[in-house]
């Protein structure tokens, strides 16, 4: 059972009930994804055992408190059967917003989990023990201090997606966190577009960014198969080239899985496009929700200063 885990933050880390989520996602056999609202405390919740993956959630929206801002932001990359919060008051009004998105059922406030998926909580003021079964997809808050914590020792992998408005600051961290990774000495970059790119002649802009940083440019199968202009020489993916590049950078793709089965080997992967449900994100260390508009002219101011 995939389980998405909303991490509650304090201050500039974690707060200790993230990782009795995580342990209670554990005690019913789930697999936790956890998402950092704002980036907080990602490297935190990657060492927290039985968590399989973190994503870090960046945007403008984050700087300050906004339940259903944050509930949208949180909602685009939120997957799995169960999504898991804190009954906290942020945690609640985030857990219930999302649901409502959803359309599916929200349990709040439980103090067990069992098989099933079972869920005890008090009602009438803690007068009553309630014991449900609740069916999935859903959402649950849990109470804080009811579930033992999972341990540490874990070393998940983590990504980042930022919804910033200033697509200048999101091209900024993509490529700071690309040079941590890559050895330019020994760098392969391809640089690939899609049909979110909208015409062929588009495909200048890849161009030029390829010049910049002598990377090859490559297309998605949706684009070689919707335009005469882009060959099947430059296809990417299950019946294209198969590539293991140390950086992929993806523009206008959403990510179909032969796409993916043939760059997800990629050492880092950067992803750009407007639909924040993309499934490219899924695979990509870092995204940039934007469009290419919005992110091309960005990404080669930057690139030329470097």
């Amino acid at each position: 059972m995939d389980i998405t885990v909303i991490a509650e933050t304090t201050g500039d880390g974690l707060h200790p009930v993230t990782a009795q989520l995580v342990g209670a996602a554990s005690s019913i056999g789930g697999t936790s994804t956890v998402l950092c609202p704002g980036g907080v405390g990602a490297a935190e919740a990657a060492s927290i055992a039985g968590v399989t993956k973190v994503i870090s959630v960046k945007g403008d929206c984050f700087s300050s408190f906004d339940g259903g801002a944050w509930a949208e932001a949180l909602n685009s990359v939120a997957g799995g059967d169960v999504i898991m919060a804190a009954a906290s008051p942020s945690g609640r009004e985030i857990a219930a917003t999302m649901a409502a998105m959803r359309e599916i059922p929200i349990v709040q406030d439980a103090t067990a989990l069992g098989p099933g998926i079972s869920v005890t909580r008090p009602i009438y003021s803690g007068k009553a023990i309630e014991t449900s079964t609740i069916s999935t997809p859903c959402v649950i808050t849990l109470r804080a201090n009811a579930f033992d914590a999972a341990g540490g020792g874990g070393n998940a992998d983590v990504s980042t997606v930022n919804r910033s408005a200033d697509v200048a600051v999101a091209v900024r961290e993509a490529i700071a966190k690309a040079s941590e990774r890559l050895d330019v000495a020994e760098a392969d970059i391809i640089i690939s577009g899609g049909r979110g790119m909208g015409d062929p002649a588009n495909f200048s802009h890849l161009n030029e960014v390829a010049d910049i940083i002598g990377a090859a440019v490559g297309a998605s199968r949706a684009a070689v198969d919707t335009w005469d202009e882009i060959p099947h020489s430059m296809q990417v993916g299950q019946t294209g080239k198969t590539v293991t590049p140390r950086l992929y950078i993806a523009v206008g793709i959403s990510g179909a899985i032969q796409h993916l089965a043939g760059m997800r080997t990629s050492k880092y992967i950067v992803a750009i496009n407007k639909d924040p449900d993309a499934p490219i994100f899924g695979v990509a260390d870092y995204g940039i929700v934007a469009t290419w508009e919005e992110a091309l002219p960005a990404l080669k101011a930057e690139l030329r200063k470097l």
